[in-house]
């Protein structure tokens, strides 16, 4: 299925996706040390924060500190989520190498994430590509791509139709977003095949959420349709404050795991990695949900015991 070694893309969301929904705010200077870390490990792109309303998410108020504060890796992309116009002037002014638009696929999510319908959503997508494409790259992200908590299925070609009208805007990178982990792989790879097919030149990223177990089994079958750019999340944190029942994103740690132990190469350091999962307990007040930082790679030997010598 796939070649010895093929290169994969890791992109980490957990200073954004993950921070934006714990409930004790996280340092600004902790949020920078925990970037640098990450910026060592080769990850290829940190979404580092979101410049949206300190009232909407005071847990990233801090957006321009942080995103000013970090050391910048020139091999990693710096991005950052913005909802409206007013959010991209400002991430504009911090640098960021690539923004990161936001709108759901189905209409009953895009009302209770974004208050508005999916045509005002698209039309806001406009006026931003023609503020910020002269400038840095953009991506669309699509929640609910794979099924919506209120709406339920999720027709592929209405999927298909909004990634058609990203790239009509300009826009040559796409997430397709599994928000409440509600994707199967046998659905994951029939829409991801049909996306790469029909738009081989778009960045096409996959964006799963492990809330029923199947993140790393959705993960593998995007791998099939041809995706190799992953969003993921450092610990598995993570989860849609809009989306009832949404939890952590797929792990980092985990995904990278079980790519490497496949021969795939994802340009990361596995232990470096781990290294910078182990400082989000202190960091968020909890135990995180990831594995292989608990259990140790696949590859770990133990003493043989001595009752067995």
């Amino acid at each position: 299925m796939n070649s010895p070694r093929k290169r994969l893309y890791i992109q980490e969301v957990s200073v954004r996706d993950g921070f934006q929904i714990e409930p004790a705010f996280v340092p600004t200077l902790d949020k920078i040390a925990l970037i640098n870390a990450l910026s060592t490990t080769g990850i290829s792109k940190i979404e580092v924060t979101s410049f949206t309303s300190p009232k909407a998410i005071p847990s990233l108020a801090d957006a321009e500190a942080v995103m000013r504060g970090i050391k910048r890796n020139p091999d990693v992309e710096y991005t950052a989520l913005v909802p409206n116009v007013r959010g991209c002037e400002r991430a504009l002014t911090c640098g960021v190498d690539e923004i990161n638009l936001v709108m759901s696929a189905s209409r009953s999510h895009n009302l209770a994430n974004l208050r508005m319908d999916n045509e005002a959503s698209l039309a806001q997508f406009g006026e931003i590509a023609k503020l910020a494409s002269p400038h840095i790259k953009i991506n669309a992200s699509l929640s609910t791509a794979f099924g919506c908590p209120f709406d339920g299925e999720i027709a592929p070609s209405r999927v298909l139709d909004f990634i058609s009208r990203f790239v009509d805007i300009g826009i040559g990178r796409v997430t397709l977003c599994d928000t409440t982990g509600m994707a199967n792989p046998q659905q994951v790879e029939a829409l991801c095949s049909a996306a790469v097919a029909r738009w081989p030149g778009i960045q096409l990223t996959a964006h799963f959420h492990d809330t029923r177990g199947m993140g790393l089994a959705n993960a593998l079958a995007a791998l099939g349709a041809g995706v190799v750019h992953f969003d993921a999340s450092l610990g598995g944190l993570g989860g849609c404050p809009f989306a009832p029942g949404a939890s952590g994103n797929v792990c980092t740690e985990d995904l990278v795991h079980m790519f490497e132990a496949m021969g795939l190469n994802t340009g990361v350091d596995l232990e470096a990695l781990l290294a910078c999962s182990r400082m989000l307990p202190a960091l968020v007040g909890h135990d995180v949900p990831g594995q292989v930082v608990k259990a140790g790679p696949w590859n770990r030997r133990y003493a043989l015991p001595e009752a067995a010598r």
